[in-house]
């Protein structure tokens, strides 16, 4: 049986449409915006404010060593949104293998004990400008890279705030690829033979 396999990826590096992939590759479910979904109706919150928080903190980072267990303690709506987000994947990781991304998904399998395959996608910032602007219409590579770099950021604080692990650091995932020189193709390929020679390995044992 495949493991569940976790998606991390830089903004504009294409690891959504990677993980779409593999899922529909290996004939298991994809997880991304049906997190929101689900979370939305277990939390009572907005999927808007869902998708802009999902991801992303208001914590500076500077504040970034204070734990998160701390801060549970005034259940800002931002921490109920990340619990509740933690239970879906959860939930959807215990129902077989599937494809998840983003979201602190690796973390979490990973302190639960839940086997994975944590996979990072990355790419160089002019194939990820050149994919953000084909993606939004945007025109000025200068807007754009800021854009990116603020998304990026954005996901960094939320993950180390967290997890108090640092994100994207290669320690925390099994398989870090490059779709800017490999390609989203080669990517997919990638995943997918570790994905199945993962589980014969499992099955033999």
């Amino acid at each position: 049986m495949y493991p569940v396999i976790t998606i991390s990826r830089e903004f504009g590096s294409g690891g959504h449409s990677i993980g779409e992939k593999v899922a529909k590759e290996l004939n298991i479910p994809f997880y991304d915006g049906e997190i929101v979904n689900r979370v939305a109706i277990e939390s009572g919150y907005a999927k808007e404010l869902i998708e802009e928080q999902g991801e992303h903190t208001n914590v500076s980072d500077k504040w970034f060593s204070i734990s998160s267990a701390s801060t549970m303690y005034f259940q800002s709506p931002q921490d109920e949104i990340f619990l509740a987000q933690r239970n879906v994947i959860l939930d959807c990781a215990a129902k077989g293998p599937c494809v998840i991304v983003g979201r602190c998904s690796d973390y979490i399998l990973k302190n639960e004990d839940i086997p994975a395959i944590h996979v990072l996608i990355h790419a160089d910032m002019p194939h990820r400008i050149k994919r953000v602007s084909e993606r939004y219409g945007e025109i000025e590579d200068i807007s754009v890279k800021k854009r990116i770099q603020k998304k990026d950021k954005q996901r960094r604080t939320y993950y180390r705030y967290y997890t108090d692990q640092h994100w994207g650091d290669y320690e925390n995932y099994d398989l870090a690829l490059d779709s800017g020189t490999l390609g989203e193709n080669i990517c997919v390929a990638c995943i997918c033979e570790t994905v199945k020679h993962y589980a014969m390995e499992q099955e033999g044992k």
